[in-house]
């Protein structure tokens, strides 16, 4: 009888293992066929800062353009943190199924009125008319990056509306081409230069197949603390305390406003902060705070 019962309890752990092995696959199975949640963050093609050894005459270059990173998953705009853009529908009925990568823009130095734009929960068409999706990636196609810049172009001209554009990527044959390209994007209220190498094909993450160029550095950090002010800013904040993603921490005062010192960032947010070179102890020279970073 005791063994007629352990065989029974045997067949029934049996039947149990199988049930829930048959109920994981089938929860498997049904997440590889449902979309991704509206708040995952796509992966992206991030930049890494240029160096003397960068041979510049590889790799195609556009103006780093002071905008709102958005992914286009083929139904909506996304930004960089995988929140969606609350676009109007006229804005984006042109665009085509499959992914594009680029930055929301609105002229040179006109960052802070995009943000308040694209940011809104119900969209204004008035304020979106301001906008461009200037696109300068395929993510996902084959080919290299030259390839994809001339279907970028495709794209844009297949859609025919002014507000989708592809980045404009020229050639340069050195060193000296690539300054003086600098200098007459700033001269004209640019920031600064974006160097896609040619023969790169679609990668994501922070690699040397996209650079940028700029004559003062920025960067991110999390805040990880607020420093209480003193004097002057008795009783509002003093500093940032921020952690960079190599562990790095420090306190961040210069470039704060008294209305951001009055509200200033949570702990946990991203902020992004400008600075001329790294010290020996691999510390941000002149460190100055320069916004929140768009998630």
């Amino acid at each position: 009888m005791m063994r007629d019962k352990s065989i029974c309890s045997n067949h029934i752990r049996s039947r149990r293992r199988s049930w829930l092995t048959a109920c994981v696959a089938w929860v498997v199975a049904l997440c590889a066929i449902l979309p991704a949640s509206a708040d995952e963050a796509p992966p992206l093609l991030l930049a890494e800062t240029i160096d003397r050894d960068t041979v510049v005459s590889s790799y195609l270059v556009s103006e780093k353009l002071d905008g709102v990173r958005a992914f286009w998953d083929g139904q909506r705009l996304r930004s960089r943190g995988g929140k969606t853009f609350n676009a109007p529908r006229w804005f984006v009925e042109k665009f085509p199924a499959r992914s594009l990568d680029g930055e929301l823009w609105a002229g040179r130095g006109r960052f802070e009125r995009l943000s308040g734009i694209v940011r809104k929960e119900y969209p204004v068409d008035a304020e979106w008319r301001e906008v461009c999706y200037m696109i300068f990636e395929l993510p996902g196609a084959s080919g290299d990056f030259r390839e994809r810049a001339r279907l970028l172009r495709q794209v844009a001209d297949e859609a025919s509306v002014p507000w989708l554009q592809a980045v404009e990527q020229t050639e340069v044959k050195d060193r000296q081409a690539l300054e003086q390209k600098l200098a007459d994007v700033l001269r004209a209220g640019g920031e600064g230069l974006m160097l896609h190498r040619a023969d790169a094909p679609y990668s994501t993450g922070r690699n040397g197949d996209l650079l940028k160029m700029k004559p003062i550095q920025d960067a991110e950090a999390r805040v990880v603390g607020h420093v209480p002010g003193k004097g002057k800013y008795q009783g509002m904040l003093g500093a940032l305390r921020v952690r960079t993603g190599d562990g790095v921490e420090f306190s961040l005062g210069a470039g704060i406003s008294d209305a951001l010192r009055r509200d200033p960032p949570p702990v946990g947010t991203i902020i992004t902060y400008r600075y001329r070179g790294l010290t020996r102890r691999g510390l941000p020279r002149f460190a100055s705070y320069y916004r929140v970073r768009d998630n």
